[in-house]
């Protein structure tokens, strides 16, 4: 009984309800997740699969989607990208940052986030581009790639999974994304308001941008990070100041062996290994995990199945050992081609583009800004590899291009009682006519609790 009872709810999962003469639920019942290995009891649908973006090449993108944990229909849907570039989005931003779980301690299982943003929207992560994590393509030199690529591979996997899940063709779509994703998102926007542009029929219903600690220029974003670690104790004064004296940032690009002067490289060398050596460069107060320890005690299942205090050290190797369980893989409807190398948070098989990292992103978010489109720039304090440093004063230059007023002075919000985060927040205010003024807001948020939270 209660295999024909599973049965008829893939079968109505893949056609979906009629009611009131008109087709209000369909999904792929082949990409329904019923349960993942030691996940706890949840009342919200999962779903994980594969969309192909170029059949001929047979490149196809993984994801991962969870409806919101109350009344889904009604709310929006959100596109979550990690950054690397070549990091997974699943491993990231689904299972350890903003999604409803996260790894137990024995790596075994899955406990609940409590602060997931699936309390607040239906949740689409996607491992982009082809060669991160269980995406994949079968013509080898797909791996050379860059942000062109990426960006117009998202589109078409966007266009695939609509038809996979047509209900969200309409829904409102935020999308968002941390780090490299500072390029991913606003250039994925960027094609997503060409097409808007030049269809006549179907378009993406964009209500917002949100990008947290993102790479949007180098020249800016690269010594943010030596100013960074010298304002918070991290290098010496002679460090910085070898930095600041022999380093040119000015037209600064990646991978250029004359880029720099010797002394210059020299002093990045040395502030890159003391920093690196005894510090998580993404959060700066996190105490350290022993990865030799931890996948030791994870082999021998010894290790504790209940975090007590404060964030979970740990939780990238616990990862590392749930995603690369069979079962899991399974449960996932991933690893398609049965590789038997392991998964892995970011790629190594990918080769990205050395320059593409140098592209100014600021021209992009000007257009979004300008199609009444609202975009938060959101950054967590502790993290020192896109630090706030560069991204407020980025945001600012971009909002005095466009003439920009601030809006909301430099001001505080309070969560029960304690800081939670400092913002301001520049309005730009556009004449449809005489009779029809819109405003939108351009943010910059500083969160003081860098660990992301629904609401």
């Amino acid at each position: 009984m209660a295999a024909s009872w599973r049965a008829l709810a893939l079968a109505m999962a893949a056609v979906g309800w009629v009611l009131g003469g008109g087709l209000v639920w369909a999904f792929p019942a082949e990409d329904l997740v019923t349960r993942l290995p030691g996940q706890p009891p949840v009342t919200f649908r999962q779903f994980a699969g594969y969309v192909d973006v170029d059949v001929k090449a047979g490149r196809s993108l993984f994801y991962y989607f969870t409806e919101a944990q109350e009344d889904a229909t009604a709310k929006p849907l959100t596109l979550w990208l990690n950054g690397g570039p070549g990091c997974s989005s699943v491993g990231g931003g689904a299972f350890t940052e903003l999604g409803p779980f996260y790894p137990r301690g024995d790596g075994r299982g899955l406990r609940l986030n409590k602060k997931s943003w699936n309390k607040a929207s239906n949740l689409l992560f996607v491992e982009s581009p082809a060669g991160v994590g269980w995406s994949y393509s079968n013509t080898s030199s797909d791996y050379n790639t860059g942000d062109l690529r990426t960006a117009e591979d998202m589109y078409k996997f966007l266009l695939g999974w609509y038809q996979k899940f047509p209900e969200y063709r309409s829904r409102a779509l935020f999308l968002t994304g941390e780090s490299y994703a500072g390029h991913y998102i606003p250039q994925l926007t960027d094609v997503l308001l060409t097409h808007n542009e030049k269809s006549k029929g179907f378009k993406f219903n964009i209500k917002g941008v949100a990008i947290g600690n993102p790479l949007l220029k180098l020249d800016r974003d690269v010594p943010a990070t030596y100013e960074y670690f010298w304002s918070h104790g991290m290098i010496s004064d002679e460090t910085f100041l070898a930095i600041s004296h022999s380093c040119d940032f000015e037209d600064y690009t990646f991978n250029n062996p004359h880029n720099e002067s010797k002394s210059c490289n020299d002093a990045i060398s040395e502030a890159n290994i003391i920093v690196g050596e005894y510090v998580n460069n993404y959060d700066v107060i996190l105490d350290v995990c022993y990865p030799s320890i931890v996948m030791q005690e994870l082999r021998l299942r010894k290790y504790a199945t209940k975090i007590s205090v404060g964030v979970d050290v740990c939780m990238s190797y616990e990862r590392f050992f749930y995603f690369n369980l069979p079962e899991v893989q399974q449960a996932l409807h991933a690893n398609r081609t049965h590789l038997k190398s392991h998964w892995s948070m970011c790629s190594d098989v990918l080769n990205y583009s050395n320059t593409d990292g140098n592209i100014n992103i600021l021209p992009i978010l000007q257009r979004i800004v300008e199609h009444k489109i609202p975009l938060w720039v959101f950054s967590g304090d502790q993290d020192s590899v896109v630090p706030l440093l560069g991204s407020r004063t980025l945001v600012r230059e971009l909002a005095h291009a466009m003439g920009l007023p601030i809006t909301v002075p430099y001001s505080t919000w309070f969560r029960k009682g304690q800081v939670y985060q400092l913002f301001h927040q520049y309005i730009l205010l556009q004449h449809d006519s005489e009779a029809n003024r819109s405003s939108l807001t351009m943010e910059i948020s500083v969160h003081l609790n860098s660990r992301l939270e629904a609401g």
